[in-house]
């Protein structure tokens, strides 16, 4: 019992938890990939959805403004059934534009385009940080894991009990240009 006892506050268990530890961080890391992976194409997607949607309803103002404005109404329109509908129907895309304009500006007062990219600019590094602090935190976890088995009283036990556990990797960059964040285009 006294051995047991000795055995559990020497360190013998802390090979396995530390390789656990490791094990865990780098899970870390990957789940920030995948969070990146699945983000930033969701998101340039709804930015471009949101830029669409307001040159789609600007583009329409535009078009309806000048179509209203190219019919031109004078004394004699009045008398020419046909030209004062063209004129009407004219003012009416206009004013349907401008209710959706109106609408759209109503129900969301922020929704712009620049506030859009300001929002995934700033996604995308908070996204960047993460994966930073779980690659720092994956370094970390290796740090401690080769430091115990390379020191005593960890080198003991790990040739007595955890030979079979290696020594391990850190991080290191592998892809090209790897220091650098992604460029997202338009």
């Amino acid at each position: 019992m006294l051995l047991v006892l000795a055995l559990s506050g020497c360190g013998i268990n802390n090979i396995p938890t530390l390789d656990e530890k490791v094990k865990s961080a780098w899970a870390q890391v990957e789940n920030q990939y995948q969070r990146r992976a699945d983000l930033v194409p969701n998101l340039v997607e709804t930015v471009k959805g949101y830029a669409k949607q307001e040159r789609e309803t600007l583009t329409a103002v535009v078009e309806a403004r000048a179509k209203a404005t190219s019919i031109q109404v004078d004394a004699d329109t009045l008398n020419d059934p046909q030209q004062l509908q063209r004129f009407q129907k004219a003012q009416q895309q206009l004013t349907g534009a401008l209710s959706r304009l109106m609408a759209v500006s109503e129900r969301y007062p922020d929704l712009k385009s620049n506030q859009n990219f300001l929002a995934l600019q700033s996604q995308l590094e908070g996204t960047e940080n993460r994966i930073a602090v779980a690659r720092r935190d994956f370094i970390n976890a290796v740090e401690a894991y080769n430091t115990e088995i390379r020191t005593f009283p960890g080198k003991i036990w790990h040739s007595l009990l955890y030979s079979d556990m290696p020594i391990r990797e850190n991080f290191e960059a592998t892809t090209e240009n790897a220091d650098q964040a992604p460029q997202v285009t338009f």
